[in-house]
């Protein structure tokens, strides 16, 4: 067999996510041929589709040291280094390779992902335009342009993207998907929702993959609840729940643990002995449960002339697993050391990596809702911090999550109504510990008395943060200066609407495993 049949072996290999053989392969190669740039690219590709990001860079540099103008290889090496969070060394490579190949469709779309998760979307989408002007029919390109417009809140030229994607590719599940969520469906326009159904209806639909499968149940759910067709609804995201479920290794009582760890590293602790200087910038953090209100708040905050939202950040989450834990342990002795000395070094950390994101206000939201198992780690190293903590009614709350997809890692236990529910139940506990040893450091906010009372609780909210009263926080809606990611990014561009109190009524038949769990003592 020659080198050329060896690499299309592991170029097999890595399609078929056998991410680890391919490796081995790679460095069995490397010991007979350890000067050739394409294996050792080869190489850090399996690592990084492999999660060890590290490793990657050590391959991809090795692949450029042997050959300096390896595209691909810059190319990965960049992404390699979005995923470390090291964003300026990502761009540098970027902007060198389109200083060489200013045409380089694959590179405009890797920056354009870069742009976008730095919040950058008229950036990213500057790019994505020049890319289409270059390869106008390039589905990939055209998803990433509709979301694009999706999160800064044109969503005609979103639906636009979509169609066109579908005119190109009838069957693209995802398109199809995305439109669902932008069409509110009823009985005189139901043209998308007749083509998803002949999608399940085809012969071949038992071949699809479950990922388009999954856009095709979580689609019909969604437009059969728009068509108040309850009992449909529910069996599509059911189904579309299960076939993801299916395909995790998930254990809930791994997760129970991990909270026990937190509430038992921080039953004794004395925030009092905590004197820390203050942070250059403030971080106004919104926490919750998914689907409470968080993208609500967070919108409400950041139309605040003196305010900026970064929407979900996952830095804080990053630098405390990076120097603070081993695995699931943590290391007790380096947080009472840190905790004690006048530098902040985990936020200045943070504020390093949201520099990147080029946000000119003082004032920033980071509204990553589960940050609220991170309560602890605020209070001791963002001293100027406000917490804002989201809650919902609980059965709206949990059918929200499950009526709705999460491709987030820290959602595995999205799938099942048991999961939801007890995941709530280990949230709730963790929140009244909280609220015990730090609740005089943040403000609760029940999403139903914001849409109950808008503009008392929204004035409680902005006092909250130390910000003086500014009426265009009522006007949130209107607010275009922060895109939207999440799942809520159709409804927090609207004005204040109470069809999602109590929507879980008219599926309550089907949701008994889910409540009986839910603890009795919630507020409904």
């Amino acid at each position: 067999m020659d080198l050329k049949e060896k690499i299309g072996i592991i170029e097999n290999l890595i399609k078929i996510n056998k991410f680890s053989l391919a490796i081995e392969k790679c460095k069995k190669l490397l010991k007979k041929y350890p000067k050739v740039s394409f294996i050792h690219n080869l190489c850090g590709l399996a690592y990084q589709m492999n999660k060890n990001i590290h490793k990657s860079v050590e391959c991809f540099e090795l692949a450029l040291h042997y050959e300096p103008e390896n595209i691909a290889a810059f190319n990965n090496l960049a992404n390699s280094y979005k995923f470390l969070h090291q964003s300026e060394k990502s761009e540098q490579i970027f902007e060198k390779i389109l200083k060489k190949e200013p045409n380089n469709v694959k590179i405009l779309n890797n920056y354009a992902n870069l742009k976008k998760k730095l919040n950058d979307f008229e950036g990213a989408k500057t790019l994505l335009l020049k890319a289409e002007q270059i390869e106008k029919n390039n589905i990939d390109l055209l998803h990433n342009i509709a979301e694009c417009y999706q999160s800064i809140g044109d969503y005609s030229s979103a639906k636009l993207y979509a169609n066109k994607i579908l005119s190109l590719k009838p069957n693209d599940t995802a398109a199809h998907r995305f439109l669902s969520g932008l069409t509110k469906y009823n009985n005189t326009d139901t043209n998308n929702l007749n083509e998803i159904q002949n999608l399940e209806k085809d012969n071949n639909f038992n071949n699809f993959s479950i990922r388009e499968k999954k856009d095709v149940f979580f689609a019909l759910g969604k437009a059969y609840e728009d068509l108040k067709n309850y009992e449909q609804s529910f069996k599509y995201l059911e189904k579309g729940n299960s076939i993801l479920r299916k395909e995790l290794n998930y254990n809930i009582f791994n997760q129970e643990k991990f909270f026990n760890r937190i509430i038992k590293l921080f039953k004794d602790f004395d925030f009092d002995k905590v004197n820390k200087r203050p942070l250059d910038k403030k971080i106004i953090f919104i926490v919750g449960m998914p689907r409470s209100g968080t993208t609500l708040v967070e919108q409400i905050i950041a139309s605040h002339p003196d305010v900026n939202g970064a929407g979900e950040l996952i830095y804080l989450n990053h630098l405390i697993e990076k120097n603070f834990m081993n695995e699931n342990s943590f290391d007790n002795q380096k947080i009472m050391e840190q905790s004690l000395v006048e530098r902040s070094f985990l936020g200045e950390q943070y504020l390093e990596h949201l520099s990147y994101h080029k946000l000119k206000t003082k004032i920033i939201t980071d509204k990553a809702p589960q940050n609220f198992i991170w309560l602890g780690f605020i209070k001791i190293f963002f001293p100027n911090s406000s917490i804002i903590h989201c809650r919902r009614n609980a059965k709206d709350c949990c059918f929200s999550i499950f009526k709705n997809y999460f491709p987030s890692n820290e959602m595995l236990w999205s799938f099942t109504q048991k999961e939801i529910a007890e995941y709530y139940n280990l949230y709730l506990k963790l929140m009244e510990f909280w609220n015990t040893k730090i609740g005089f450091s943040l403000l609760n906010v029940d999403y139903e008395k914001i849409i109950s009372d808008p503009e008392n609780e929204i004035k409680k909210i902005i006092s909250h943060c130390n910000l003086n009263w500014d009426s265009s926080c009522l006007n949130f809606y209107k607010n275009r200066k922060t895109p939207i990611t999440t799942a809520s990014v159709n409804q927090a561009r609207e004005p204040i609407y109470n069809t999602s109190i109590n929507s879980y009524e008219p599926y309550s038949k089907y949701l008994e495993q889910m409540f009986n769990i839910l603890d009795t003592n919630i507020k409904k």
